[in-house]
């Protein structure tokens, strides 16, 4: 009878721990991931976590370290950043500044999953070759405190200037306001009441 328990208990945990584990993914599935997002955007056809774009694109599309309009920025992994990250070079400011269109980047009123748009992004690398960037992030109003490194730029067509796909993703209401990287925060906040 003691032994019935046991087992019965042992096999629940089991059920339970396998639940949990399972359940980890679909939680993403929640709001939208950077990944399903550049893809679109970019007409690059790579699947599989962010990490492993730069690796996946090698043979099939021409990659570099320098940004052009329309490549995506792959960004390595990193211990705040396991995934790794992808965007999409919309505009080159200068030399050290893009701006680029991403999600799953910044909370914006406390949600995940946000497409942000125009967003301002620094090389803050020691050569200047892009090899580490600091990235607008919304809920402080201006530049991450924290530099991330990027692998490089895949390019979808392998061109300078290609033109871009019609983004395939509807902005968000705030992004429809006229919001840009740099405005106060009262106005995202306001936008988001809507």
């Amino acid at each position: 009878m003691i032994y019935r328990r046991y087992l019965a208990a042992a096999i629940a945990s089991v059920m339970m721990v396998t639940g949990m584990l399972a359940s980890v993914p679909a939680a993403a599935k929640g709001y939208l991931q950077c990944v399903p997002f550049a893809r679109a955007e970019s007409g690059v056809e790579i699947r599989g976590n962010a990490k492993t774009w730069w690796s996946q694109a090698a043979g099939t599309y021409e990659r570099g370290g320098e940004p052009r309009q329309g490549a995506v920025m792959a960004f390595a992994g990193t211990g705040g950043m396991p995934m790794g990250h992808v965007a999409v070079v919309k505009k080159i400011v200068s030399d050290r500044e893009i701006l680029i269109d991403h999600a799953n980047w910044s909370p914006i009123g406390g949600r995940r999953g946000q497409i942000e748009r125009n967003v301002r992004v620094v090389d803050v690398s020691d050569a200047g070759d892009w090899s580490m960037v600091r990235v607008w992030y919304a809920p402080i109003g201006d530049l991450g405190l924290r530099a991330n490194p990027v692998q490089g730029f895949i390019y979808a067509d392998g061109e300078a200037g290609a033109p871009n796909k019609a983004p395939s993703f509807k902005a968000p209401v705030w992004a429809q306001n006229d919001w840009k990287p740099g405005n106060d925060l009262e106005f995202v906040a306001a936008s988001l009441g809507q």
